[in-house]
């Protein structure tokens, strides 16, 4: 039973700046989905519309067992945050570059689906070949100290 999907690319492609836990409306089918690990994070992002919070693209498989109630793997799914935070997330959307990612998905201590979002800036090409030196000499100094 997998706890924690992470979007590993998200912090290869994205200075994240900021990072806020928000509830996901999801559906019974989508959540025993999630418990099993059934979920991608490619191509997803989070947009405003309405002045609600919404993640796109987010790809949770349909549940196996599933009968004809069974969720749609890919459509939007509205984020609960505060109005503070809402309102924050806005201003902060509206200077130029930055985006909104989701993060990761986590079964928190209550057994609540919750998804970390960030903002972030995309990264340059020279910023993404750093990142990969960074990670290559972190392995070697690793590999010398193990």
């Amino acid at each position: 039973m997998a706890k924690e999907m992470n979007n590993r690319q998200a912090y290869f492609n994205y200075h994240i700046e900021d990072t806020y836990v928000a509830g996901i409306v999801l559906l019974g089918t989508e959540v025993k989905s999630i418990r099993e690990g059934k979920l991608s994070f490619n191509d997803a992002f989070c947009m405003f519309e309405k002045g609600e919070l919404w993640v796109r693209g987010l790809y949770i498989a349909e549940y196996k067992l599933g009968t004809s109630n069974n969720h749609i793997a890919v459509y939007d799914r509205k984020l609960l945050l505060t109005k503070r935070e809402l309102k924050r997330l806005a201003i902060k959307l509206k200077d130029k570059g930055y985006t909104i990612i989701p993060l990761r998905v986590f079964i928190n201590d209550k057994n609540l689906v919750k998804i970390e979002i960030g903002i972030g800036r995309g990264k340059k090409l020279h910023d993404k070949r750093d990142t990969i030196k960074q990670r290559d000499t972190e392995r070697e100094i690793k590999r010398y100290l193990a």
